[in-house]
């Protein structure tokens, strides 16, 4: 960029020199505004809480990494390590904890997303509405939600119980929408290795709301056979938030191995996708949701894998298999269940810092 204020610049004449200095004025004043981190502040990486699993109300005892108790906790080392903003879980939030996270937030000039669950009946949605107010106060404007109560090839065992839970889910987004619409506050339903991206494409057109669209995770769906890019392409023009990660693959006998891993140590075109979205929704967060743990078996050579799906395509098992292939991580994909306690939370820190080092280096996040 050009610096249009050094002393090397042309020195305007006349009314435009007047012009000149007054525009430069202003714009020196702009820059000591205590509000002018304001104008940036959405344009860092967050970090999704489950980024924090080992040490989110950890009960171990750690100087190094001590324990997450709140979202004040939270925010506070979020800030120390040069993150955005924090995606947090909306529960038993009080009064006293409301008024700080908003003023230490505004403070540090970042970002504050919830996690919430929807109401599955009508005797929850005061309770909805009560945390989604407290959400609000604290200055949330996007509520991240899911809609399942679990991986679909692990919870749903027949085509009809996965039918009935995505009824359920269309069911709860219905009552929440006047509770949203009331307070104008965003519900964005992630793509949690549960719905399928058409799928969940067609329960956002069904619910016919703009307070509701998608938490975009750019590697969930890899375990549902999906494309990943894919995927980013049919869900960003619903998005309001995302769980950004890089996944690492590795085979196995009952099907694949998936991991979040560094980000640019992946498989995934992080770059790429992140540009999707940004131009679908120029005002999109991104979010870090790098959790450090074993890999997860994704066993779509076993037969119940495809109970809970009503087509079973050949050639998707095909290509997903071509790509594990493909794209196999380098080298054995990270464990942690052989470490203890401070290890894990070693590794979990230092894989965070090097995703924030990316987002700022290669992915422009800064």
């Amino acid at each position: 960029m050009k610096n249009y204020l050094s002393s090397t610049a042309p020195e305007p004449s006349g009314m435009d020199r007047r012009g000149f200095l007054y525009q430069s004025s202003i714009l020196a004043m702009t820059l000591a505004s205590p509000h002018w981190s304001d104008l940036f502040k959405d344009s860092r990486m967050g970090i999704v809480v489950h980024s924090y699993g080992n040490r989110w109300n950890s009960k171990t005892e750690s100087k190094e990494f001590p324990g997450f108790m709140n979202a004040i906790d939270l925010l506070e080392h979020s800030a120390a390590i040069g993150a955005g903003g924090i995606q947090v879980v909306v529960r038993d939030w009080s009064e006293e904890l409301v008024k700080k996270l908003r003023t230490r937030t505004e403070s540090l000039g970042m970002f504050l997303e919830g996690s919430i669950g929807v109401p599955a009946s009508n005797t929850e949605v005061p309770r909805f509405e009560r945390e989604l107010l407290r959400a609000k106060e604290a200055g949330v404007t996007i509520l991240r939600t899911v809609c399942s109560s679990g991986r679909r090839y692990e919870t749903y065992h027949s085509i009809g119980e996965f039918k009935a839970a995505r009824l359920k889910a269309l069911n709860s987004l219905q009552l929440a929408v006047p509770i949203l619409k009331k307070h104008k506050m965003k519900l964005a339903v992630e793509n949690h290795k549960d719905w399928r991206a058409d799928e969940l494409v067609a329960m956002i057109k069904q619910v016919q709301s703009e307070w509701v669209g998608v938490t975009l995770d750019f590697g969930n769906s890899i375990a549902l056979m999906e494309d990943p890019m894919q995927v980013v392409r049919s869900l960003a023009p619903y998005v309001f938030t995302t769980h950004v990660k890089d996944m690492g693959l590795d085979e196995y006998p009952d099907g694949f191995l998936l991991s979040e891993v560094p980000m640019g140590l992946g498989m995934l075109d992080l770059p790429e996708m992140v540009a999707i979205c940004k131009k679908h929704n120029p005002d999109v967060k991104f979010n870090l949701e790098m959790i450090t743990r074993d890999p997860l078996e994704i066993p779509c050579l076993k037969e119940s894998y495809w109970a809970s799906f009503e087509k079973k395509e050949a050639t998707e098992l095909a290509r997903s298999l071509r790509m594990v292939k493909q794209n196999k991580f380098k080298t054995e994909l990270p464990r942690t269940s052989q470490l203890d306690n401070e290890a894990k939370l070693k590794l979990e820190e230092k894989n965070i810092l090097e995703c924030l080092s990316y987002s700022k280096n290669t992915l422009a996040l800064k």
